[in-house]
């Protein structure tokens, strides 16, 4: 079989340009992804050109905690929370050379290094001489993707299926407000699909479930996390498309451990919703991507509710 992806060498790299960043229930307010910021362009599509791809994104966060609710950060029991966060990652993949078949394969590594910002309000357990307000710029979690695994339905539909890992290698201290680092390994089996419409759009959806290792250092283990985030994007000029892209993340089970148990589990939820523009051309001779990206969240619980601005660009090197 010859896939559709192979007349549209520009905009197969969907796949490995999935982004690591959080906010959803859990501890800190902040868990690994924040709302639909999770599905690119062609998510379900491993190409069969075989290559190293780089792909750069940043990622603009900024949501608080109403006052009236509690929230653990670190060794903190606040009330309340505002976050800022401004996560900027270079995903190196590798897709493997399996010819033009209905199976395509790619392996791929994050390197993150995130601005945070986190300043609370009244706090039941603030040490003596720290500030209500912290924040750094540090290394986050290292995100590994050792396989992802394409299937190729048609020329129009595809699925991919994958298990990204974070790592705890990420800069963390109990005693700290602001950590790029979450200090638990996390793995979220994924699966996406794509879908290639007419004139040149499509519809993607990826879905995966959190789960987290508890957090040696508070004793706080997070509930598993379901989340979905889906796009649509139809051509409006050569080279350009503008769509809709939204996400929903919902915590399956309660949050555990002595803190936690304080908080009622602190079970949280997020929907958010918002436009996507996408371009795909060639610097000089070299094929390239880009996106952009605004979710507004329109309804969150237990978890930062706010803004998410993210810009992408992709250059595989073939």
């Amino acid at each position: 079989m010859r896939s559709r992806a192979l007349r549209r060498p520009l905009w197969v790299w969907g796949t490995v340009l999935l982004i690591p960043l959080g906010a959803a229930a859990t501890e800190g307010g902040m868990g690994r992804p924040i709302t639909g910021q999770q599905v690119n362009p062609d998510a379900g599509i491993v190409p069969p050109t075989p290559g190293l791809v780089l792909s750069l994104a940043s990622i603009y966060f900024n949501g608080d905690i109403e006052g009236s609710r509690q929230v653990s950060v670190g060794r903190v029991i606040s009330a309340g929370m505002e976050a800022t966060a401004v996560y900027n990652i270079a995903n190196l993949t590798y897709v493997w050379d399996t010819g033009p078949g209905r199976w395509n394969f790619a392996s791929g590594i994050g390197l993150p290094v995130q601005y945070t910002r986190v300043e609370v309000s009244a706090t039941s357990n603030l040490r003596p001489g720290l500030s209500n307000t912290d924040s750094g710029t540090q290394f986050a979690d290292v995100w590994l993707n050792p396989i992802i695994a394409s299937y190729h339905f048609s020329e129009t539909d595809h699925m991919a299926l994958s298990l990204p890992i974070y790592a705890p290698t990420g800069a963390y201290n109990p005693d700290r407000l602001a950590n790029a680092g979450q200090n638990t390994w996390t793995f979220s089996p994924t699966i996406a699909y794509t879908r290639l419409l007419s004139g040149g759009g499509e519809f993607s959806t990826l879905a995966a479930v959190d789960f987290y290792t508890r957090n040696d250092d508070t004793d706080y283990k997070n509930g598993a996390v379901f989340r979905i985030d889906a796009m649509w994007t139809a051509t409006i000029a050569p080279q350009w498309r503008l769509g809709v892209v939204g996400g929903w993340i919902e915590q399956l089970q309660d949050d555990t451990g002595p803190t936690a148990d304080k908080l009622h589990g602190f079970k949280g939820r997020s929907v958010g919703l918002g436009p996507i523009v996408t371009w795909a051309g060639k610097f000089g001779n070299q094929p390239a991507s880009f996106s952009a990206r605004w979710v507004h969240d329109v309804d969150a619980k237990n978890r930062p509710k706010g803004n998410g601005v993210a810009v992408s660009l992709t250059l595989p090197f073939l």
